[in-house]
């Protein structure tokens, strides 16, 4: 009996030493004194019990955990659309839970004062640190009963500390509950008792990187907008480093300082790197806008070639810069010359974030394809060569530098410094050369879209013609200089037609300012003045018929008597449809000064002849169709000068009703339609020449194969400014001959038909 007493007064005193294994429980657990838990210890011992108890205490202390202070802990996580009232939630929360751990702490130190007064317990029962045992039993029980939205409370307390910012973007250490201004405590100490604690990584790790990242963008997005001529890039370095990474400190403040300087050097280098893909990312979505505002955005272009290289999104870029091309520029509805705007400031733009040539080869491939697609291509790109003002190419043209048309070719010259060489992509073609794809100039590369110098040279004689030939008083020194920067680009030899031509308007001068002072030469009609070309220089004219008035003809006569006798065995042979006539026709209310195009001006003097004319005889006196000289004859309607009485009929108006007829709309004075034949048109021309060698060939050598007859043309009739025939061209120029039974193919051979075939 006495043994049953002295039992049930031991356990009596055990429960009243660790009060936890009372039941039920008291909170707080109240605390005995030092002489009853000195008690409880020896009785411990001497029962034995030291392994047993310790087992059942942390038993109660695991179901206290899971059946009380977990629930309580998450019943303060739920959603709330306030974030002050979340921020207040959290911080009671871990405030709750931190006291009930304040208050374990005192009950493990009496159980590792159990373990101590135990010499014949188990070492490793004892040697464990309570203070982490208990924090691991926390941790496992907190974390595996996780409500599913646990992260709306945590997000509302870290958002609603890390958006108190005052108007230069930098936090203020203001306290969200108290508005204090330098109160940070709720912050701060609810950080560190989840650092001592442990949960501050798996609890809230994630959600606050999610935050900081969700922060980067919006901060990135405010700051950039659609400004693209300022750089931000330090300006975003500086705002992460002054406000994300110093409220990263106190988020971290409960570590010790080696720990904690690593941790943040850790996710300030993630968050940098994250910083760099946010903005690298919304430029790449703006390229397309970058590029066409350049070079107002070139600082944009320098951020984003600093934070490219950090990046993985290389590829996203080539891939949405060339979509954006797809779908805003490479479309019937842009222009040729807006194309070719475009297309310069890409060059430019690609060779800023990638001075390897890489990017700029890989992005403007679909350009080239598109550009070699339309007809005015190479028009557009001459004509932007030498035109006054401000211009892009016209700028690449002063440069001199030569063109490089086949990107293949080595060469021997080296145009990069050694000390600031930087090796090529991993991904870069090995057949590319890459100090030609790094050197290669704007004009070189709309060159290397077709391939072929000779294409933009004879484009550049077809317009030189025209403009020499739309006005006598050309300024040929304007046109020496650019021919001159040309030559530098694309060789003597290539523009040698060109300075022929322009020595035929030089010549020209001198020899109509000798024809004046010829004493035999009567200018009876009118004065004139004749513009003499070189007809195998000049590229071919427009196969036009006009039948010039009986005046102009004798006077046109005596010109070439004159000139006869000023050269001796040469003679002219005249365009009649060119030239520039310039008129004063004098009416009884008014004078008319105009400058007119021949048949304009033949048309006003047969009706000086006649005042009455039916449009079919007008047609056959001037050898030019009917449906054209109406045209040309709503010139002088506009005017006023001539009206139509009946369908077909006109007359010429004089007196007072001339000024009474007068149009609102006036047509043109002349077209501005090229006097040259159409690239079509030059291009027959010239089968038609390598056509007469062809004949010679068969003739000698009776059939040839395909490769033989392109070999054989290219050693004798590509020469001078002819552009040479590819063999797929070639091979249907000699197909349609055969169709047209002047030419027979049999075996892979072809030779001209027989007599007696034709």
């Amino acid at each position: 009996m006495n043994e049953n007493i002295n039992y049930k007064d031991s356990w009596l005193i055990i429960k009243e030493a660790f009060p936890i294994l009372n039941e039920p429980l008291q909170w707080p657990l109240p605390i005995s004194s030092e002489e009853r838990f000195s008690n409880a210890l020896n009785i411990i011992n001497q029962l034995k019990l030291t392994k047993t108890i310790k087992s059942l205490i942390i038993s109660r202390i695991e179901k206290h955990i899971r059946e009380v202070i977990v629930p309580e802990f998450w019943s303060y996580f739920k959603k709330t659309d306030n974030k002050v009232v979340g921020f207040g939630k959290f911080y009671k929360a871990v405030e709750v839970l931190y006291n009930y751990f304040t208050q374990y702490l005192w009950l493990m130190s009496r159980l590792n004062a159990l373990c101590d007064s135990n010499e014949y317990s188990d070492v490793t029962c004892c040697k464990n640190d309570s203070a982490e045992t208990l924090k691991l039993i926390i941790r496992a029980t907190l974390l595996s009963q996780l409500p599913v939205e646990h992260t709306k409370v945590i997000e509302d307390f870290y958002d609603a500390a890390l958006n108190v910012e005052d108007t230069d973007g930098y936090l203020n250490e203001r306290c969200v509950l108290c508005t204090k201004d330098n109160c940070i405590d709720c912050f701060y100490d609810t950080n560190r008792k989840l650092g001592e604690l442990g949960l501050l990584e798996p609890m809230v790790g994630q959600v606050l990187t999610s935050l900081i990242y969700t922060h980067i963008e919006n901060h990135v997005h405010k700051t950039c907008k659609d400004n693209f001529d300022n750089s931000y890039i330090n300006i975003l370095e500086n705002w992460l480093n002054f406000n994300v990474i110093k409220w990263l400190h106190k988020v971290y403040c409960f570590g010790y300082k080696m720990d904690l300087q690593e941790s943040i050097t850790k996710f300030k280098q993630k968050l940098t790197n994250f910083l760099y893909e946010t903005y690298t990312k919304i430029r790449i979505n703006q390229l397309f806008n970058i590029i066409i505002e350049y070079p107002e955005s070139l600082p944009a272009l320098e951020d984003l070639n600093k934070c490219l290289p950090n990046t993985d999104l290389r590829p996203l870029l080539t891939k949405k810069l060339q979509k954006a091309m797809e779908t805003r520029l490479l479309h019937p509805g842009v222009s040729t010359p807006d194309i070719l705007t475009a297309y310069v400031a890409s060059i430019r733009s690609m060779r800023v974030l990638d001075p390897s040539g890489l990017l700029l080869e890989t992005v403007t491939q679909p350009v080239h394809q598109y550009l070699r697609s339309r007809e005015d291509t190479v028009r557009c790109v001459v004509s932007s060569l030498t035109e006054e003002g401000p211009n892009d190419l016209a700028e690449e043209l002063v440069k001199g530098d030569a063109v490089h048309v086949d990107e293949n070719t080595p060469s021997d010259e080296e145009s990069e410094n050694w000390e600031s060489w930087v090796p090529d992509p991993v991904d870069v073609d090995p057949r590319k050369l890459s100090n030609i794809r790094r050197t290669s100039d704007i004009i070189s590369m709309l060159v290397n879209v077709y391939g072929s110098k000779e294409l933009f040279v004879n484009e550049y004689r077809t317009l030189l013609a025209d403009r020499l030939l739309s006005q006598f008083s050309c300024d040929t020194e304007k046109e020496i200089r650019y021919l001159e920067l040309l030559k530098l680009r694309f060789g003597d030899s290539q523009l040698h037609y060109c300075e022929v031509m322009l020595k035929d308007i030089a010549d020209s001068k001198r020899i109509n300012q000798h024809i004046k002072q010829d004493r035999d030469y009567i200018e009876n009609n009118f004065p004139m003045s004749a513009m003499i070309v070189s007809a195998q220089f000049w590229p071919p004219f427009k196969d036009e018929k006009l039948e010039l008035h009986s005046k102009v003809l004798a006077q046109m006569e005596a010109y070439t008597t004159a000139f006869e006798t000023l050269k001796g065995s040469r003679t002219l042979c005249w365009k009649n449809h060119l030239g520039v006539v310039d008129l004063e026709i004098e009416l009884p209310d008014r004078i008319l000064n105009l400058s007119v195009s021949p048949i304009h001006a033949t048309i006003l003097m047969y009706f000086q002849d006649k005042n009455h004319w039916e449009l079919d005889d007008l047609s056959r006196i001037l050898h030019v169709p009917a449906t054209i000289v109406r045209k040309k004859i709503g010139f002088w309607q506009s005017h006023g000068l001539l009206e139509e009485s009946k369908p077909n009929l006109f007359y010429l108006v004089e007196g007072e009703n001339s000024r009474a007829n007068v149009s609102a709309e006036v047509v043109e004075d002349y077209e501005s339609e090229s006097a040259m034949a159409s690239t079509q048109d030059q291009r027959e021309e010239e089968l038609q020449t390598f056509w007469s060698y062809i004949i010679g060939m068969l003739m000698n050598l009776d059939s040839l194969p395909l490769e033989r007859i392109h070999q054989m043309l290219k050693m004798f009739a590509f020469q001078g400014p002819t552009i040479e025939c590819s063999l797929p061209e070639l091979r249907q120029f000699l197909d349609r001959k055969v169709r047209e039974h002047q030419l027979v193919y049999s075996g892979g051979y072809y030779k001209l038909p027989k007599p007696d075939m034709l």
